[in-house]
């Protein structure tokens, strides 16, 4: 072969050599711009009742004592939403404005009454973001009267309020009971559902409901008595007299000292927890009878007594919460070990605040600050700014918006919030609200919260009780945050009622709610109790409760 020859070869074989590295090159960058492209899975994470308070992040006197180091985890990597507001302060209400993107009026889920249920012909963000191309799932406490018919690829569900032990849930297939603890089975449960999903196309998006730390607040095996010998200050409203021209705070049933039962809350009881197997009842026993034992020696009453059972009540709700803080560590390492943490949003939230003996109460319901304002915190690695706190409006009717936005598919019009995504990426828009809307319709209800709808901004709120009274209340947040003094008679803030005034009716009109609806949504809460009187339970002696209750679960079957 010449030398010219065997040149010439040398260099075909360079210059091959060359285009496929740059192909090899190329190859790879297409990859790594394909993964950066896939939108992110979203992991939203809804615990019931859980009060800001309880989460350490938020600080406040149990920080220290009661830390949640894996929730914190998603503040620390994330963003911590310090004014996060619910629409409707109660469990099921919440969920639908989540669902839909919309105010209870719209979406027709106003209470929890036994017997509603939420419509799921309509528009939700599942659907949407089915046809988005998401892969869809709705696991734990949904509780919504019904299980979804559209919207979710993978559902399985606590049915109604759920069981702590040995819980039973509802899947397309039907019922079936599974043996251990609902925050530890619904996480293992996300796992192993994402866990099946992770290699697919299509990105993700699971809704994870924990029942915990709802009422009876019962610890889980791996927490009980954690906070047995800790003494949880105490709020310094726990004593409240509801003075200061605060006629209907006054006439609540949800004080720790009246409506707070010894046996179902308080644990103070001779009988087995109702559906415990052998092995759990043993367990319990060794943490409770020797307090049931000291409690009938010791015989509190007064303060005093009042003192035991925020103690109590505390301790086991600190200890449910110590085991959804388990599971969001669980959860959170398993999208690191699984290579899925960098492309994944991690939203914390709550159904709505929870009283935690502050005014002397539990419960939720209120427009007042611990029920309205709801725990937010959100991790998205490369778009959220690690360590940062947020103080704009923000509330649960913009989640829905938020999940199509970040899916990258158009959000319907008559969804009624807005896309948290600009606030994510420390854009907040110019015309963000800088006024939140408010409306609770469940009265009558065992726990005496009138109906009230009102307006709240970051200095002042206006509230309106209606039904069976016609009753302002005008709070100055910065002067009062504890909301202890209501200066609607007050001729100081007769300018800022009148401009509130404005403020709330503009907004109204806004949202397409009034005072006919109000009275519509009267009546049919009247046709509901004649139709069954199981609507308003309190007023039922035991027996007749329960004889009404198994005929409305004959009629159910």
């Amino acid at each position: 072969m010449s030398i010219k020859k065997s040149n010439f070869l040398m260099l075909l074989l360079v210059v091959g050599a060359l285009f496929s590295c740059k192909n090899e090159k190329g190859s790879s960058e297409n990859k790594e711009e394909e993964a950066t492209k896939k939108r992110p899975n979203i992991v939203f994470i809804i615990s019931d009742d859980h009060a800001y308070q309880a989460i350490s992040s938020y600080g406040g006197r149990l920080a220290e004592i009661a830390p949640t180091p894996n929730i914190d985890r998603i503040s620390e990597e994330g963003m911590r939403f310090n004014n996060a507001l619910v629409t409707n302060s109660i469990c099921g209400p919440s969920r639908a404005t989540i669902l839909t993107g919309k105010y209870s009026h719209k979406n027709g889920f106003v209470d929890n009454t036994i017997g509603t249920k939420f419509d799921f012909s309509q528009q939700t963000f599942g659907e949407l973001l089915q046809q988005a191309g998401y892969k869809t799932g709705v696991l734990g406490k949904l509780h919504l009267g019904t299980t979804p018919t559209k919207g979710f690829d993978y559902i399985d569900i606590l049915p109604g309020q759920g069981s702590y032990y040995n819980p039973t849930f509802v899947n397309e297939e039907g019922q079936y009971q599974v043996e251990g603890y609902a925050t530890e089975i619904i996480t293992d449960k996300a796992i192993e559902w994402m866990d099946g999903v992770k290699n697919d196309e299509e990105p993700f998006m699971l809704f994870l409901g924990h029942k915990s730390p709802h009422r009876p607040w019962q610890p889980g095996p791996n927490e009980l008595g954690m906070y047995e010998g800790v003494e949880i200050p105490e709020p310094e409203t726990l004593f409240d007299d509801y003075s200061g021209n605060r006629e209907v705070a006054a006439l609540n049933y949800m004080s720790i000292s009246d409506a707070m039962k010894m046996e179902q809350d308080i644990k103070i009881t001779d009988q087995p927890q109702a559906g415990f197997n052998e092995k759990q009842q043993k367990a319990w026993d060794s943490i409770y009878d020797p307090i049931i034992k000291k409690f009938r020696n010791d015989k509190p009453t007064g303060k005093d007594l009042t003192r035991f059972k925020y103690q109590r009540y505390m301790r086991d709700y600190l200890a449910s919460v110590a085991g959804v803080d388990k599971g969001v560590g669980k959860v959170l390492d398993y999208l690191k070990e699984a290579g899925l943490d960098e492309n994944t949003i991690v939203i914390y939230t709550s159904d709505q605040g929870f009283y935690l003996g502050e005014h002397g109460w539990f419960d939720k319901r209120w427009m007042y600050k611990e029920s309205l304002k709801t725990p937010l915190l959100v991790k998205w690695p490369g778009k959220v700014k690690a360590g940062t706190v947020n103080n704009d409006l923000v509330s649960n009717l913009d989640f829905a918006e938020t999940f199509l936005d970040i899916a990258e598919t158009k959000i319907p019009d008559d969804m009624q919030g807005r896309s948290l995504v600009p606030v994510l990426e420390g854009n907040t828009p110019e015309d963000w609200r800088d006024a939140h809307y408010y409306h609770y319709y469940e009265h009558p209800s065992e726990h005496n919260v009138r109906r009230h709808y009102g307006i709240t901004t970051d200095k002042y709120k206006l509230i309106h009780f209606y039904y069976d009274m016609d009753v302002w209340e005008l709070y100055d947040l910065e002067k009062d945050p504890n909301e202890m003094q209501n200066v609607y008679g007050d001729p100081a803030y007769d300018e800022v009622k009148k401009e509130l005034h404005k403020r709330l009716e503009a907004l109204r009109d806004k949202y397409d709610d009034n005072d006919s609806l109000n009275q519509k949504y009267i009546e049919e809460y009247k046709e509901k109790v004649k139709e069954n009187p199981l609507v308003e339970y309190w007023k039922l002696e035991p027996e007749e409760m329960k004889r009404l209750y198994q005929e409305y679960l004959e009629k159910q079957k």
